[in-house]
């Protein structure tokens, strides 16, 4: 009989996972598979992130607990079959940050976040096995967003001197890139126009990584901003008793730009 408390921790959290698996327990909890399951890890991933930007704690420690779970919901799947279980998963992460902080655990030095950080990744190489530069890029997830991908990898090539030499030089490679883009549509040439396209927006993620900005987050604020200015326009033509469609091109633009004044002034 599962015992309810004012207060629960990470083993209550463990027994009740295993209650909704049980055959007895929750009809579609005991049905899921990593498979069915997996783009939760990443939702909930996100909006943590959500929430640390929102900068409310309150929902910083709901989003968490929310991707405990799915941590929790994994490993549980896989101590059914007897292949590992939770503790393994906590066993593993502790000897890893053991392993990887022989500065704080052993006798190497690293004094800097610089020197911690090539630690961590020469030691991340060895243990798995990454023997040539062109292994660790490789190694950077295919399933994270493009920019963010884009920037790590390039910042995996920088660090064996392969890389722009300044903020100068990568302008000028995204202009670059941009006549080209312009030829290929000139041209009419579809695929050569993905091609240049994804050009661009490499250039994009590297210009970020030298400005010391996260592209994710850049391109993130553009869009709020640009669905704020949407919205604008939306509403003056709603004072005017109008809609898009009844609007002409040049009407949308000089409402664009009003309500992009106004956006300023708010």
């Amino acid at each position: 009989m599962f015992e309810i408390k004012e207060k629960y921790g990470i083993d209550d959290l463990r027994e009740i996972m295993k209650e909704l698996r049980s055959e007895h327990g929750c009809p579609w909890d005991k049905v899921q598979t990593h498979e069915s399951i997996r783009m939760d890890v990443l939702e909930e991933a996100y909006e943590v992130a959500e929430a640390i930007d929102s900068g409310d704690s309150a929902l910083l420690k709901e989003e968490l607990g929310d991707l405990l779970l799915q941590v929790v919901f994994h490993s549980e799947i896989e101590d059914e079959q007897k292949r590992f279980n939770f503790d393994d998963v906590c066993d593993g992460v502790c000897k890893k940050l053991v392993y990887r902080h022989p500065h704080v655990f052993g006798d190497i030095t690293a004094d800097t976040p610089d020197e911690v950080l090539k630690n961590w990744d020469n030691l991340k190489a060895a243990s798995k096995n990454e023997e040539k530069p062109s292994d660790r890029l490789r190694s950077v997830p295919k399933l994270l967003p493009a920019l963010m991908r884009a920037e790590k990898v390039g910042k995996r090539a920088s660090r064996v001197g392969m890389d722009f030499r300044s903020t100068a030089e990568v302008i000028e490679r995204l202009r670059s890139e941009i006549d080209e883009l312009e030829a290929a549509v000139g041209k009419e040439n579809d695929s050569q126009i993905e091609e240049e396209l994804g050009d661009i927006l490499f250039s994009c993620a590297n210009l970020s990584r030298f400005l010391q900005k996260d592209s994710e987050k850049a391109l993130t604020f553009a869009i709020n901003k640009f669905i704020i200015r949407f919205s604008g326009v939306e509403a003056l033509l709603e004072n005017e008793g109008r809609t898009f469609t009844e609007a002409t091109p040049e009407e949308l633009d000089e409402l664009w730009e009003k309500a992009k004044t106004d956006s300023h002034l708010s």
